[in-house]
């Protein structure tokens, strides 16, 4: 079981008993204990939801412990500045799509936790956020055909998002941000998108 999942059931498991020890201290008419109860039942409360919430939001984010492939792109031209590229990720699912312009452009979310979150099991994780094409020259970036896809899987809650609306979330993040990577698309090849510590890169396969 996700140790952030087993934290969030004991902190839940505690203050169900913190909540009961208040009733039964409410009983017996000891003002004192029942509010220390009550209290403390809703400080396990409040970190069994903050460890809900972490382990929901991070789901469809993959842990990295060192550089690793994310995914592999198959490319196709069909025409002039554009191309078919076919992404194929590490669980199997595979999506086409129809990109414009020179260059294939793929992008990601990093979230890096500090070591304290680190204990509780939470290492940098990624997800793969857009897929696009890239045009050389400028003039054409702003006024050529666009294309730009997701590749995020539908998810409850996003951990990037609740990171920039939150700021209790701040002791455990230590930085989240985007990382891009791009390279030329002039014939039919295979690239491998990679993902570090430190960002994306793209290889092409030979």
């Amino acid at each position: 079981m996700d140790l952030v999942v087993l934290l969030s059931l004991i902190g839940a498991g505690l203050a169900l008993v913190s909540f009961v020890a208040g009733v039964i201290t409410l009983r017996r008419r000891r003002l004192f204990g029942t509010a220390f109860s009550f209290v403390l039942g809703l400080l396990f409360l409040t970190l069994a939801l903050l460890f809900l919430t972490i382990s929901v939001s991070t789901r469809g984010y993959r842990a990295l412990t060192h550089e690793e492939t994310a995914a592999t792109i198959e490319t196709r031209p069909t025409g002039v500045q554009q191309f078919q590229a076919t992404v194929t990720f590490v669980d199997g699912r595979s999506q086409t799509y129809v990109v414009a312009g020179d260059q294939i452009y793929i992008d990601a979310h990093i979230l890096k936790w500090k070591p304290i979150a680190n204990v509780l099991g939470l290492h940098t994780a990624y997800e793969l956020d857009r897929i696009g094409g890239r045009y050389i020259d400028i003039e054409q970036e702003r006024e050529g055909k666009r294309s730009l896809y997701s590749l995020k899987q539908p998810k409850v809650l996003d951990m990037f998002s609740l990171r920039q609306s939150y700021s209790m979330l701040a002791p455990l993040l230590d930085t989240e941000y985007g990382s891009a990577t791009f390279i030329a698309v002039d014939e039919q090849a295979t690239f491998e998108i990679r993902v570090s510590t430190t960002g994306l890169l793209i290889r092409r396969e030979d």
